[in-house]
């Protein structure tokens, strides 16, 4: 491919040719898919995460929260009334007087796996009710550390 023969007599050179050899660029290209191949799945390890605890100061609310609490047991609980999960749409209607712009808080009990919180927020979604917030516990400040100074007016 990369070189042209011609019959001539006496003649030794070999001519010019205008063709590109790509040979060595698919060589390359099949060594980089190698390579991709086998560092690709070493690239997904699982990693096990602690996710820190927020120790920003908690937002101002507004009226009485909306508190949807998912059990240890995946039971379900509106406020402080449990809730069974096919009726949680026509509570969280009656608790927000059908104000589907409403955030709804969810709180999960730490054992819960993050599958069956995921469920949850579904079911939320699918309710209707999209501002959806997630509660965490707030952190201790760290021995001899001093709160923030308020801000200045």
């Amino acid at each position: 491919m990369g070189m042209s023969l011609k019959s001539g007599e006496g003649e030794d050179d070999l001519g010019e040719v205008s063709e590109i050899n790509v040979t060595p660029f698919i060589d390359v290209v099949l060594v980089l898919l190698i390579i991709f191949m086998v560092a690709a799945p070493l690239s997904t390890v699982d990693v096990a995460v602690d996710l820190p605890s927020s120790n920003a100061p908690p937002a101002e609310r507004q009226g009485e929260p909306v508190y949807l609490t998912l059990k240890r047991d995946l039971s379900l609980a509106l406020g402080e009334e449990a809730v069974a999960s096919g009726a949680l749409a026509a509570a969280l209607d009656r608790q927000t007087g059908g104000n589907r712009e409403e955030r709804v808080y969810l709180r999960a009990d730490e054992a819960v796996a993050y599958g069956d919180l995921m469920e949850t927020m579904n079911a939320l979604r699918t309710a209707g009710y999209l501002k959806i917030a997630l509660v965490g516990v707030e952190a201790a400040p760290p021995a001899g550390a001093q709160p923030p100074a308020p801000p200045a007016p």
